[in-house]
């Protein structure tokens, strides 16, 4: 892999990035924030904003396809996607994570570039906890319980499997399908009155279908790369390796996406006047965050994606396990946030675990 195409490649990801980052800031664009929204608010417009994102998304990568520019077929989500019951545990736990640290590892990222110190604890601690569960401790256990992924013969996805059983051209299927979830997107007068979420949406969509266009363009048979978007679990144990070892690692999308994110949150944040320093408050939330972050940490590996990853950029290729983690970060979430408003999660742990000592302490 020669090194001004991962050079090259990593661009494309940091340009990306930075318009993502910028996203989080000037549009709110946020999953957890969304489904705060409606689960304690019964608001949906951000989680109708999100769909109008992924819409976009599933419209622009298969009109790419149409004429050529991403070869779907490729993407490890269609031909080598991770056993679905995996996706839902792994998918679970990263929303519970995703509750305790108050975002995903995406938000992390915008956050840091807008000034809160305190994601610093959960970038570290999902970027440890990721890459130790690709490639470290934690890989060990991760492959003896969950299944590996597979190669397929045939590619593994909504549009292909319409256009097995039905009929038709699975590409068209993929265009049919993102106009359904645009309508019911856009059905939402709610949503018309508050303009920058609709923008952010649209933005975003197209920025995941650009990751999958500029990856599929900047790879040829000399220097192969694979084809992939936006994500943000394995790419920050990425990141965290590259600035520790540069000689030992190579540059890829996903660094460059990560650092974008900062940077674009950076400017999204100092052109609204809402950069500040923020750290911790006590030792409890570091724990919290710290917690958190090792839920996401594994469960993103386990899940092969994360609010992005899963959320946006696989399900923009229809892949079978897309809706499948997006039902696993929610139920998790969900969980993560009653547990948060009902009672604080490490006191209540503290408070079992003394129980369960005492008892087995009695003769």
């Amino acid at each position: 892999m020669g090194a001004g195409s991962t050079n090259a490649m990593a661009i494309a990801g940091l340009i990306g990035g930075v318009v993502l980052g910028f996203a989080a800031r000037w549009g709110r664009f946020c999953t957890l924030g969304a489904i705060e929204d409606w689960v304690l608010g019964h608001d949906s417009t951000r989680l109708r904003g999100w769909l109008l994102a992924l819409s976009v998304a599933v419209i622009g990568t298969h009109l790419a396809a149409l004429v050529g520019l991403v070869p779907l077929a490729e993407s490890a989500y269609l031909y080598s996607p991770p056993a679905l019951y995996s996706t839902f545990f792994g998918s679970v736990l990263f929303g519970l994570g995703m509750a305790l640290l108050g975002t995903c590892g995406f938000g992390l990222l915008a956050r840091l570039g807008g000034g809160d110190l305190k994601s610093l604890f959960g970038f570290f601690a999902v970027a440890v906890c990721a890459y130790s569960s690709m490639r470290g401790l934690l890989a060990y256990p991760r492959r003896a319980i969950f299944e590996g992924r597979t190669l397929h013969e045939v590619p593994q996805g909504f549009a292909y499997w319409l256009e097995r059983e039905v009929g038709g051209q699975h590409i068209y299927w993929g265009i049919c399908i993102g106009l359904l979830l645009l309508v019911a997107a856009l059905a939402s007068r709610r949503l018309w009155l508050r303009p920058r979420i609709v923008v952010t949406g649209v933005v975003v969509g197209l920025t995941v279908a650009g990751g999958w266009i500029s990856t599929s363009y900047l790879s040829n048979d000399f220097d192969p790369h694979p084809l992939e978007s936006f994500s943000f679990v394995a790419p920050l144990g990425e990141t965290l390796l590259y600035v520790m070892a540069t000689t030992g690692s190579g540059l890829r999308f996903g660094i460059g996406a990560v650092v974008g994110v900062v940077i674009g949150a950076f400017i999204g944040s100092r052109n609204l006047k809402q950069f500040r320093w923020e750290a911790c408050d006590d030792a409890r939330e570091i724990g919290r965050q710290m917690l958190g972050g090792l839920l996401m940490g594994f469960g993103g590996v386990v899940a092969f994606g994360c609010t992005v990853g899963q959320g946006l950029s696989a399900a923009s290729i229809l892949a079978f396990s897309a809706p499948v983690a997006l039902l696993g970060i929610y139920i998790g979430a969900w969980l993560g946030l009653q547990w948060m408003v009902n009672g604080d999660l490490l006191s209540d742990l503290n408070e079992r675990c003394r129980s369960i000592f005492q008892r087995s302490q009695k003769p």
